[in-house]
């Protein structure tokens, strides 16, 4: 017999919407950099990293977008960057891709797929400015006396993008200024509302930006005095509301040596896994989106080239199906079963019309039964289509911690689906919140995924100081059925307990050595595995040097600080676990009983050998016998 996940396995090329997320993490990122060229952009400063070298916050946003351009030549090499100046003098030349945006902006690189000569153009620009300082200068004259008014920034983002970002990829936009008030003109009240109405057009494009605001002692970034006014709020609180104006994620730069880690947080887009209705009642419907807020980052996948002598061009694989005789066959008649064992007499199916329209199937006997692939997805998904139906209410207390074994998704309000998703969205978790209850809900969330009962469990949002955010939304957990759930061991319900003392002196440096602020940031440590694979690849790539010696894992912990915040008491600990007299004792697992061939004896077959043999001989039986 076929086993369980081929038989639920059906190839169809036309559906992206596949069970595993490998179309997910095939998906195509688009980075455009918008970098201020502004006088004060310009300014020299002294280099944290060279002695008697001066450096400036554009050659530092240069660096740090060739930076995210070397890594994604490893890691995203379908993905696309471009990097457009404003606040310039320069032009693009007629037959540029940028020569139609709006005046003061540049196109210094168009939006095309990453590639090795791209970002040695971008190296050798650095490597030029870091020996000429006014190189940068000559290379993008500042405007002087002005400025470009933000909305024509955007206009420029969005022509750009598209003109040359596919229409499918995830697209954004890496904002990159320390001037916290560029309208300080008159008629700045004027050039604000045009700035937020062509930020609103970028947004309903599938355009996010994300800014970067450099900061400094002599020149402090305030987001109240522009920015605040002009980027899109995040939360779930209507406009009309007095806490409406939060900010999107924005970094404020204190140290320019902190930006490319600041991009590097960012880099990795956070794509949508499903966009789907949410049914609250009957003809009552909103738009959500879901988040994976677990995924494990691997390595690329392989890929064959092809010689052509001159050049190597990735080899375009496809899948073919066949009979005897080599002849292809057509897809749409290949249909699908299961296989029971030699059949005899071949198989025959027929289907039969009855005078309403139905269509009733008959096989004839000791034969298999055969479905299309439509109706094989039919018996997956029962017939229903993608979205999320609200069912009911239960209380908090309802839900177990045991209850959750499988990862959960994050779903927000898709306000571009639905008109008011955003508001009633923010009604129904307020209203869950205040009577501490949780919700009941059928979803299925792709095409070709199966229908699961899962529970909407409501948080609030949470900001900590250290810049740390939890978004309000709902996290979709998918509730067990009786299987998943395994009773305890009795030897674990009667092995030995620590005592309170032992207890105690662990909770003291385990206190001692908790996360500041309470929370992980997993995108801020990358798997060091996957990092050191990349580093290599990337030092071939752009034939460089690597010395392993330098390469830096983060996971690692701080050894030093440990001990010294943590040492005595972890001693203590120990000392008092070895003189417990209920650490050393050994809990014997009861031995497992050995299942009965009762089949085979019944039948009169020889019951010895391993499964393989004892499944065969099964088999075997069958095939002579029906």
């Amino acid at each position: 017999m076929a086993s369980y996940e081929d038989w639920n396995r059906i190839d169809d090329e036309d559906d992206e919407e596949l069970q595993d997320s490998s179309w997910y993490e095939g998906k195509k990122d688009v980075i455009l950099f918008a970098i201020d060229c502004s006088e004060s952009m310009h300014e020299p400063r002294d280099d944290p990293e060279y002695e008697d070298v001066k450096t400036c916050h554009v050659l530092r946003a240069l660096e740090a977008a060739m930076q995210i351009q070397k890594r994604k030549v490893i890691v995203g090499p379908s993905d696309s960057v471009g990097i457009m100046m404003f606040n310039t003098t320069r032009r693009n030349d007629a037959t540029d891709q940028g020569s139609e945006i709006k005046k003061g902006n540049f196109v210094f690189q168009a939006i095309s797929t990453i590639n090795s000569p791209k970002v040695q153009e971008l190296i050798q620009l650095i490597d030029t400015a870091r020996q000429e300082p006014d190189f940068l200068r000559e290379t993008f004259p500042p405007l002087q006396g002005s400025r470009v008014p933000m909305g024509d920034v955007f206009t420029s983002c969005n022509w750009i993008m598209r003109d040359g970002a596919p229409k499918t990829a995830t697209k954004r936009v890496f904002l990159i200024t320390n001037e916290d008030n560029p309208h300080s003109v008159p008629g700045g009240d004027r050039l604000l509302t045009s700035a937020r109405t062509t930020l609103i057009d970028l947004t309903q494009a599938g355009i996010v930006v994300e800014p970067f605001f450099i900061s400094s002692e002599e020149k402090p970034f305030d987001v109240s005095r522009f920015y605040s006014s002009v980027l899109l709020p995040t939360n779930l609180v209507e406009d009309d509301e007095e806490d409406g104006t939060l900010l999107p994620e924005a970094v404020s730069i204190t140290r320019m040596e902190d930006l490319l880690s600041q991009m590097r947080f960012r880099e990795v887009p956070k794509r949508a896994l499903f966009s789907i209705p949410f049914e609250l009642a009957e003809n009552f419907v909103i738009g959500v989106k879901g988040y994976g807020l677990v995924t494990e980052q691997k390595k690329g996948s392989y890929k064959y080239f092809v010689d052509l002598g001159d050049r190597m061009e990735v080899a375009e694989s496809r899948t073919v199906y066949s009979y005897q005789g080599g002849k292809q066959v057509d897809r749409s008649k290949i249909v699908y079963g299961m296989g029971l064992g030699e059949v005899v007499g071949g198989d025959k199916t027929e289907d039969h019309v009855d005078d309403q329209g139905g269509v009733t199937r008959t096989t004839s006997a000791n034969s298999r039964v055969f479905y299309t692939a439509d109706e094989m997805k039919s018996f997956r998904t029962l017939g229903l289509e993608p979205k999320i139906k609200l069912l009911g209410f239960k209380s908090r207390k309802e839900l177990k911690f045991e209850h959750n074994v499988k990862h959960s998704f994050f779903i927000y309000p898709d306000e571009m689906t639905y008109s008011g998703s955003k508001r009633t969205f923010s009604a129904l978790l307020k209203t869950m919140i205040k009577k501490k209850r949780i919700a009941l809900a059928l979803a299925l969330t792709r095409r070709n995924a199966s229908p699961v009962f899962c529970t909407l469990v409501p948080q609030a949002e949470k900001s900590e100081e250290g810049g740390w955010n939890e978004p309000a939304g709902f996290h979709l957990v998918p509730l067990p059925y009786a299987d998943d759930m395994r009773a305890t061991p009795d030897q674990c319900l009667n092995a030995a307990r620590a005592p309170d003392e032992l207890k105690d002196k662990a909770r003291q440096f385990v206190e001692k050595l908790t996360v500041k602020n309470g929370s992980y940031p997993p995108d801020s440590y990358p798997n060091p595995a996957l990092a050191f694979h990349n580093a290599q690849l990337e030092a071939s790539a752009f034939r460089e040097e690597f010395d392993p010696e330098n390469f830096e894992d983060l996971t690692l912990p701080t050894y030093e600080s440990l001990h010294k915040r943590a040492g005595h008491l972890i001693k203590d600990w120990k000392q008092a676990l070895l003189e417990d007299e209920s650490a050393t004792l050994v809990v014997e697992p009861p031995a497992g009983s050995r299942r009965k061939a009762e089949f085979l004896k019944s039948k009169g077959e020889p019951v010895a050998g391993n499964k393989a043999v004892l499944v065969d001989r099964v088999g075997s039986w069958f095939d002579t016998h029906i």
